[in-house]
């Protein structure tokens, strides 16, 4: 699917201004696959579908967990994670995308998953530090994705954790095991 049709698709999904994020997130999303040698083209579409089901019923995202074989302890946790499974359950089913590789970052690009893709890496990373994005610590991951994706990731996923416990609200295990895995291998 080419850029303009996929914005056409998405646009119809979205309210303005996560359009306008989204726009950010696929400027970002070519830059840094350009940066890292991934696949342009497929870090551009995924980046247009990440935030697909952002704004449908917590019930149809929910049925679409329970019924689809994604793991079911993601309804234990804040329903901000679930637009990223039902995203890529709805993008394959709607929008006729069956790249694995872009469903598999649309999939990841709230939690993160151990031995993640360069390209899930990328949609992970993008979103987080595309332009529109302010918050305290946003600044130093852009400047860090610069030099290493890897560092960059760690730094955001640190940023993450370090809210969610300031807010007093549960962090999903698989967040806990991207860390962990991206560490580990930096320390190889």
């Amino acid at each position: 699917m080419e850029r303009n049709e996929a914005l056409k698709v998405v646009k119809e999904q979205l309210t303005d201004h996560r359009y306008q994020h989204t726009l950010g997130v696929m400027e970002t999303a070519i830059i840094l696959a350009k940066q890292v040698g991934a696949d342009e083209k497929k870090a551009e579409l995924a980046a247009i579908f990440h935030d697909y089901a952002k704004f449908r019923p917590k019930e149809e995202m929910r049925e679409i967990i329970l019924t689809q074989g994604f793991p079911q302890d993601l309804l234990e946790y804040n329903a901000e994670l679930w637009h990223a499974p039902a995203g890529a359950y709805l993008v394959e089913k709607e929008a006729g995308i069956t790249d694995t590789d872009v469903l598999t970052a649309i999939r990841y690009h709230t939690s993160g998953r151990p031995g993640m893709s360069l390209l899930e890496k990328v949609i992970y990373l993008a979103d987080y530090i595309e332009p529109g994005r302010h918050f305290p610590g946003v600044e130093e991951v852009r400047e860090m994705a610069k030099e290493n994706l890897d560092k960059a990731l760690i730094k955001s996923i640190q940023n993450t954790i370090s809210f969610l416990l300031k807010k007093n609200q549960p962090i999903y295990p698989e967040t806990f095991q991207t860390y962990n895995d991206l560490v580990k291998k930096l320390e190889d």
